[in-house]
C-alpha cells in the first residue's frame, strides 16, 4: 500500500524564508518511521508501529531551506523489551527492520537518499543473546532476553548536535531485508539503499541524521 501524506501544512504555518524550498520524499520502512527536518516533523508513517506486518510506502511534500538535518526515527515491530513477536506461538521470533528514502526538489533533481552517508544511533537493540528467541517463556530483562535501551539525546536531530561518535548507518540487500507492500510502487533511484543498524533483527529503534547542503 502506498500513502500520499502532505506535510506542508506542519511547515507553511511558519514565517518560511525565501529560500526554502519544496521537497518530496519517498519512504518505505519495516515497520514504522516518522521524519524530522531541523527537530520540526514532516511526516509519520501512517500505519501505527503497533500493527503487526505493516510495510507501507508513504509519498509526502515539505518545505525546507538548506543547509538542513534530516531527522530519521525508524522502528520494527516487537511485542515488548525482548525484541520479539509473535511471543508463546509457534512462530515467536525477531522481526528484522529496514528503510529507505529518496528526496527530490521541484526540478526532479536527487537532493538526497538514504546511503551509509547517514549516522545513526540504535536505542533499543533487544535481545542481546539470540537464543531468547526459542525461549518457552521469554522475559524481558532475564537471562537470554537481556535488552540495551536508551532515550533520544536531546536535540539530535537539530544542527547543533555532535553525532561524530554515531556510527555509519549499515546498507542491506533487498533479499536481506525482503522489502514488500508499497516498495514496488516506488521507483527508486539506483542510489538509494536499504539502511539499519548493525543487526536487522536486534537493532529495534534507531535514529539516523544527515545533513543536506
Amino acid at each position: 500500500m502506498k500513502t500520499i501524506l502532505t506535510a506542508l501544512p506542519l511547515l507553511t504555518t511558519l514565517a518560511l524564508p525565501l529560500s526554502a524550498e519544496t521537497l518530496s520524499a519517498d519512504v518505505w520502512a519495516d515497520n514504522w518511521f516518522e521524519m524530522r527536518i531541523d527537530g520540526v516533523q514532516v511526516a509519520e508513517d501512517s500505519v501505527p508501529i503497533t500493527t503487526e506486518r505493516s510495510f507501507n510506502a508513504e509519498s509526502f511534500a515539505f518545505e525546507a531551506e538548506r543547509p538542513f538535518v534530516i531527522g530519521l526515527v525508524a522502528k520494527d515491530f516487537k511485542e515488548n523489551d525482548t525484541g520479539l513477536e509473535y511471543i508463546g506461538a509457534r512462530n515467536q521470533q525477531m522481526g528484522d527492520g529496514g528503510v529507505i528514502l529518496q528526496i527530490m526538489d521541484e526540478s526532479g533533481e536527487l537532493v538526497a537518499v538514504s546511503n551509509d552517508d547517514w549516522q545513526c544511533l540504535v536505542t533499543h537493540f533487544a535481545p542481546l543473546d539470540k537464543s531468547c528467541e526459542s525461549s518457552s517463556k521469554p522475559v524481558a530483562g532475564e537471562a537470554a532476553c537481556a535488552f540495551d535501551a536508551s532515550e533520544e539525546p536531546d536535540g539530535w536531530d537539530l544542527a547543533s548536535f555532535d553525532a561524530s561518535d554515531w556510527l555509519q548507518a549499515d546498507i542491506y540487500t533487498a533479499s536481506e531485508v525482503g522489502p514488500k507492500d508499497g516498495y514496488d510502487e516506488i521507483i527508486w533511484v539506483d542510489s538509494a539503499e536499504l539502511i539499519w543498524g548493525p543487526d536487522l533483527e536486534q537493532s529495534n529503534t534507531i535514529l539516523c541524521r544527515l545533513t543536506v547542503e
